[in-house]
């Protein structure tokens, strides 16, 4: 599977700051399978470029929302496949209690937010909501699970026989988890990410700047890294950067959790156009 990273912001990059090398986007990550599936994981600003990127013969297309916050969706409407009527687009996204999932996606894609209703768009549009049994897509497994972050929000698992990968991009795992993070018993996100080749983290927040956070549903670099290792996983990339941060702090933040801590595994912050090929030799 090849992984790439469109936008990796938690909300748009603050006017003027220097995010040349790490991206001013928001969340949006393309997924592709071995025999070339395509799984595009949020909607956030970052997915409009990545649909002017994807081949012109795409017969379908799947979208995994791991909820509604509006930094997830903001991209939706300027999808390219969306206005294709040769495109099956499948949209997964979390179920509530409250609307089904397509009566809280109209609600922005509908006037007065954007000028387009969601029954005019021309593509074979198909929705789904999870979580629900695991999900072949392609040649690809997808499993969700509901995490710890305000409102429905899921965590996605995805396998081929190339590896895994996690993405857990809004994610507070060391809230209200028993012994966090000594014990997997009770920790948010553990099912979706034990033992995966690659974990896509939310990393937000400095140690001292997640204390005057807790229950936001976001997770401080240190509290990722140890949720990291308590799932065994191969590889981590911090993810859902706070849009404040410069590349600079970016790289800091990084720095300095890796200076506490240490790992048997490789940890880099998320950069927009960057690609992790798992499984290659």
């Amino acid at each position: 599977m090849r992984v790439t990273f469109w936008g990796t912001r938690g909300s748009l990059a603050a006017p003027g700051a220097d995010t040349a090398r790490y991206g001013g986007n928001t969340s949006c990550v393309e997924v592709r399978g071995p025999e070339g599936s395509v799984v595009v994981i949020d909607a956030g600003t970052g997915i409009r470029a990545l649909g002017q990127s994807l081949p012109a013969d795409l017969k379908r297309v799947d979208i995994l929302l791991t909820h509604l916050h509006m930094d997830h969706v903001q991209g939706l409407g300027f999808f390219a496949p969306l206005y294709n009527p040769g495109v099956e687009v499948h949209i997964w996204g979390p179920a509530s209690t409250t609307a089904p999932l397509r009566t809280r996606l109209m609600r922005y894609l509908s006037p007065p937010l954007f000028p387009v209703h969601l029954r005019d768009l021309p593509c074979q549009l198909i929705l789904h909501e999870v979580p629900c049994e695991r999900l072949p897509i392609g040649e690809m497994v997808v499993s969700a699970s509901l995490v710890c972050h305000p409102g429905p929000t899921v965590g996605y698992r995805i396998e081929s026989k190339n590896g895994s990968l996690a993405y857990l991009s809004d994610h507070e795992p060391a809230l209200g988890a028993r012994n966090f993070p000594e014990s997997a018993e009770w920790t948010s996100g553990y099912a979706i990410a034990a033992n995966v080749d690659l974990l896509i983290h939310d990393g937000q927040y400095t140690r001292d700047e997640y204390l005057e956070h807790v229950g936001w549903g976001h997770s401080a670099a240190e509290d990722a890294v140890n949720f990291a290792k308590l799932a065994q996983v191969k590889e981590l990339v911090l993810f859902h950067h706070d849009p404040n941060r410069t590349d600079a702090e970016v790289d800091q933040l990084l720095e300095t959790t890796m200076a506490r801590m240490q790992t048997p595994f490789a940890v880099t912050a998320a950069a927009e156009g960057t690609t992790v090929d798992i499984g290659a030799a």
